[in-house]
């Protein structure tokens, strides 16, 4: 990984230091310092004189010690667009040198000696760029992150360039770097810049980096979902508290992942746009071409490729994969082309991230769960290998109820309706949410929204239908009236799909008994509470409601089923707010009283006698609440 400044390897000693940092002979000057700064043209031109000294070097094969001196002048204090030109100078000046073969393997002991040395320049160079990507200047953030992905394209066409095969390769080393920056965040090495965000991706460099790089281009996305992959292995959450959620904020942001081998076109490294060959059976005298770059740790660790084998599941089964073959035949670039192969590093990415959040804070784990569950049905489950795999993490959710569990009964449905889940507790797990306080939630829209959906079935049991409208009557004796909204047109929708349940709001008892609700609100089973046979005598008593919205609405009952269904999108968004600003814009169709006139007593059963109280009939007591009522008209 990174080499910190003071164990970084020094120069060899016949690379001298340049003039042009040679001390000056001139006497000091005896005025006083600057206050401030004051910009000067000076360090535009040593970059340009050095950068030119360099460039001529590289063409005449000369020794490149002014390369050491232009990174040694990064690393001075400057303005921030000094090291803008200086970051962009040395990119220029490597490209010249990446292109020129000098990091190509091969010559003699001088040749190596020069090569490691490069190779340490170039290194200092990539790791004070990664530490740009948290710097407080946003120009140089997100100038850092294009130099890093360009260099990556010179390298690895150089290393192409290099095979005696021309076979396409990927700088994985230098790629690795990347992915590291953006996932640990080590802090800037400018001196001067201020960390905003310790151990946190900044959001202009992760929109960046994924509208533009790996949200385009399908190399830089397989090989980051592997690498991430790696680092997660290899990088505990105790020492890297923020890992988990720099990389749920790039996945989150991820939503051009390819859904057929057509959408795979698009490359950042040109030579691996090239169509690879089929794959074809491997003979005993045939070496595997593999990948010319470290490996991201050992087989077992990194053996993503053993998703690829899996049989796919539920609606992806039909859908082609573009190259095909087994897993062993099939090269780096090979794996490129092939939408399987796109699925297993992703499969396998987020089956070792999902145990991560185990080992997050409380709070933070729960933070991250629910944002996991908010994109697992519809930006995870679709673009998995074998969706049925993180079924024990989802189940697991659901336990835990709340908010979470909530949430997780989506990826729970999805997982039962598309990829043939057997469940049999799902509906019992979905009336356990039906308590006091789901009514009170900050998800409570969402909450109708899915149980709309689980409940949209025409084959499910009258009885179990029952128990979810009865038990939603009882809990809205309780609730506030903007959920009473929503409870109304919910229920009148499941008693108009399964009309073997209006016997529930047409019941009626013997005047001469009280009526005995048979509904047995402590059972969990929703198939054995009797509400069936009881009735929602709970939503007829909002006729009487304080709110008018409510008691309107509530009288739909009364009414013959003949309307269409409601569409619950216009019941779900409503507040105190919004009943509020409703009845203020609400127009009167009639003028109410504003004033009457006063016939005898307001309080009749109230007055009292003056001369109960006195006894004396010329000095009698004095009626306060008479005189308080009519103090207005005198």
């Amino acid at each position: 990984m990174y080499m910190s400044p003071t164990s970084r390897p020094s120069a060899p000693l016949i690379f001298g230091l340049h003039p042009f940092f040679q001390t000056d002979t001139m006497p000091a000057s005896s005025l006083p310092p600057p206050a401030k700064r004051r910009k000067t043209p000076k360090n535009t031109d040593i970059i340009k004189a050095l950068e030119a000294e360099i460039t001529t070097a590289v063409a005449k094969n000369a020794p490149l010690n002014p390369l050491l001196d232009l990174l040694n002048l990064s690393l001075e204090p400057s303005f921030d667009a000094d090291v803008s030109k200086i970051i962009y100078s040395l990119y220029r000046v490597f490209t010249v040198i990446i292109s020129s073969g000098k990091l190509s393997p091969g010559g003699g002991d001088a040749a190596k000696q020069v090569r490691r040395w490069i190779w340490e320049r170039l290194d200092t160079f990539v790791e004070f760029l990664v530490g740009l990507l948290q710097d407080d200047e946003p120009v140089l953030r997100k100038s850092a992150l294009d130099i890093l992905l360009s260099l990556l394209r010179q390298l690895s066409t150089s290393l192409t360039n290099a095979n005696p095969d021309k076979h396409p390769h990927f700088h994985h080393s230098h790629f690795k770097h990347i992915v590291c920056g953006l996932l640990l965040c080590p802090p800037s090495q400018r001196l001067g810049s201020d960390t905003l965000h310790e151990g946190e991706l900044m959001p202009d460099v992760r929109n960046h980096f994924v509208d533009t790089w790996v949200g385009v281009h399908d190399d830089i996305r397989w090989c980051f979902l592997r690498e991430a992959t790696y680092i997660l292995s290899q990088f505990s959450v105790a020492e890297h508290p923020n890992l988990p959620g720099n990389l749920l904020s790039l996945l989150e942001k991820l939503t051009t992942f390819p859904t057929e081998p057509s959408e795979l076109n698009a490359w950042w490294i040109p030579e691996l746009g090239k169509e690879p060959p089929n794959p074809k059976s491997k003979k005993s005298n045939e070496v595997e071409v593999e990948e010319d770059m470290e490996k991201p740790g050992s087989d077992d660790e990194d053996d993503w490729r053993k998703y690829f084998d899996e049989e796919l599941r539920g609606k992806q089964t039909n859908k082609p994969t573009g190259i095909k073959g087994r897993a062993h035949e099939l090269t780096f670039h090979q794996s490129l082309h092939s939408l399987q192969a796109h699925r297993a590093v992703f499969t396998k990415l987020w089956l070792n991230f999902l145990p991560c959040l185990s080992s997050c804070p409380e709070t933070d784990r729960r933070t991250l769960t629910i944002r996991v569950l908010n994109i697992m049905h519809r930006g995870v489950l679709p673009h998995l290998t074998r969706p049925i795999l993180v079924m024990d993490w989802i189940s697991a959710c659901v336990d835990l109820g709340g908010t979470i569990g909530l949430l997780a009964l989506n990826g729970l449905f999805a997982l039962i309706k598309d990829y043939n889940l057997d469940y049999p507790q799902f509906y019992t797990k979905l009336y356990a949410f039906l308590d006091k306080d789901v009514l009170h939630l900050k998800h409570r829209a969402r909450f109708f929204r899915l149980t709309e959906l689980f409940l949209s079935s025409t084959h499910l049991p009258a009885a179990l239908l029952a128990s979810f409208v009865k038990r939603l009557s009882r809990l809205s004796l309780n609730a506030p009236p903007a959920a009473i909204i929503m409870i109304i047109p919910f229920t009148y929708n499941i008693l108009k799909r399964h009309p073997v349940l209006m016997t529930m709001i047409h019941r009626s008892s013997d005047d001469k008994e009280s009526f005995n609700d048979p509904f047995l609100p402590d059972e969990t089973n929703p198939h054995g509470t009797n509400a069936i046979d009881s009735s929602l005598w709970e939503l007829y008593s909002h006729k009487n409601h304080y709110d008018v919205a409510v008691s309107t609405l509530a009288r739909i009952f009364e009414e013959a089923f003949t309307k269409p269904n409601y569409s619950m999108e216009d019941f779900l968004d409503h507040t105190y707010n919004t009943l509020l600003e409703a009845e203020f814009k609400r127009k009167i169709k009639k003028d109410p009283a504003l004033e009457t006139e006063l016939v005898g007593s307001p309080f009749p059963l109230c007055v009292i006698d003056p001369l109960e109280i006195t006894g004396d009939p010329e000095n009698p007591a004095l009626d306060v609440v008479s005189e308080l009522w009519t103090f207005g008209s005198e």
